[in-house]
């Protein structure tokens, strides 16, 4: 009867576990539907609102930066593989985003890479690396 409790036990603990993740899991495909759908459409305050806000607080939006941004169409956004995990509560994906901006119709691709934080406390996913770099190169 005890080895049975035990088992019982273990199984409890490990489904737990697993249900855990589960929810960690879906909260990050949410999280990075919605980032990328702000950032598609050009939401860039929506965007902003991803951001991990102690990156936010060293890193802010000049209004140069946020006339630019307002100066892209967002024409592809492709998540490739999707995120991979980087540790324990972190995972990183590559992104390729396609822009055009108005004012020269010309188009160019931009590579954002990724790093996304889980925060076990709020149960909630934070972009650890801002907004993508859009400056020309």
């Amino acid at each position: 009867m005890r080895r049975i409790a035990l088992l019982v036990l273990a199984l409890a603990v490990s489904l737990l576990t697993g249900c855990a993740t589960d929810v960690r899991n879906e909260a990050l495909t949410r999280i990075t539907n919605s980032y990328a759908s702000a950032v598609r459409w050009g939401d860039w305050e929506g965007a902003q609102s991803f951001i991990d806000k102690d990156f936010a607080k060293d890193h802010p939006l000049s209004s140069i930066e946020s006339g630019r941004l307002d100066q892209l169409r967002v024409t592809g956004y492709d998540e490739g593989s999707g995120p991979r995990p980087d540790g324990d509560n972190e995972v990183v994906q590559v992104v390729q985003i396609n822009v055009v901006n108005i004012n020269t119709q010309s188009e160019r691709t931009v590579i954002d890479h990724q790093r996304w934080r889980y925060d076990s406390e709020k149960k909630k996913w934070w972009l650890m690396t801002g907004l993508p770099d859009f400056s020309p190169k």
